[in-house]
Formats: C-alpha cells, structure tokens, sequence
C-alpha cells in the first residue's frame, strides 16, 4: 500500500479545518502549529485542494481557507485524489507488468483491493470524521455552501 504522507497530511489538514473553521476561516499557520504540518507544504496542498473545488480562500484580514461543500459532501477519497494521490496495491501500479513485464498471477487480488480500498473512502466523509473526533455520533456543524 502506497499512501504517502501527502495522502495522510492532506486529510489531516482538512479535518483540521473542518474542526476549527466555526463560521470562520481557518489559517494554514494555525493548521500548522497544530498538526506539526510544514507551512510551505500545506501551501502545496491547499494550492491543490482548492483547485480541486475542496476548498476556498478568504484573503485579507482574519483571512484563511475554509471547505467550498457541506463536509458530508467531502469524502476521504475526494481528498487524497485532489492531491493527486495513488492508492495502489499493486506492484505494477495498475500496468500489468509486475513480472518481468508480464501480469502477475496475484495482480486481480491486488486491483480488486484497490477498489475495496477507494469504496471504503468514498463513504467515509469529513462530517463523519469530525464527529468521531468530538466524540459524538451526528454532526452538528455539517454546513452547506451556495
């Protein structure tokens, strides 16, 4: 499996703002003064996130990013693709020459993880996640944007 820290910190991040936005937007220093995320790296990121229609920026004084949908409407897999992040179990990455440029006998185990995988974060969205980390079971804060 090949998530990498880009995957993890972009979901972090936007959990992270999905928990501190409150009516306001949230700052990428304060983002990163609490996830220990370098600031530069979520510029990156939420350069990506924001293209991707994730999010949108708030410029000016009290300025930030806040989510651009309901955060029922942002799923994991949103996220990790908006990065362009690859989920891929397989060897090949999906070529089918993993064995000396030939298919695997293993490779339909692996690609069908693979769309276990992105099934699982497809249903999994940031609402969901955000009440597990407040410790409830529904979601008082899920907004809708115009």
């Amino acid at each position: 499996m090949r998530l990498t820290t880009k995957g993890r910190f972009a979901v972090t991040a936007m959990l992270d703002l999905a928990l501190n936005e409150n009516g306001s937007p949230v700052t990428l220093a304060g983002i990163s003064e609490r996830q220990s995320i370098s600031l530069s790296y979520l510029e990156q990121l939420f350069s990506r996130l924001r293209k991707n229609g994730l999010v949108e920026s708030v410029r000016g004084p009290g300025g930030g990013y806040r989510a651009a949908k309901a955060l029922d409407a942002i799923t994991v897999s949103d996220i990790i693709r908006a990065v362009d992040e690859q989920i891929d179990a397989t060897q090949c990455g999906g070529n089918e020459n993993c064995l000396d440029e030939k298919r695997c006998m293993t490779h339909d185990l692996w690609t069908s993880l693979n769309g276990k995988i992105f099934e699982y974060l497809e249903g999994v969205n940031l609402a969901q996640l955000a009440a597990q980390q407040q410790g409830t079971k529904t979601v008082a804060f899920a907004h809708k944007r115009g």
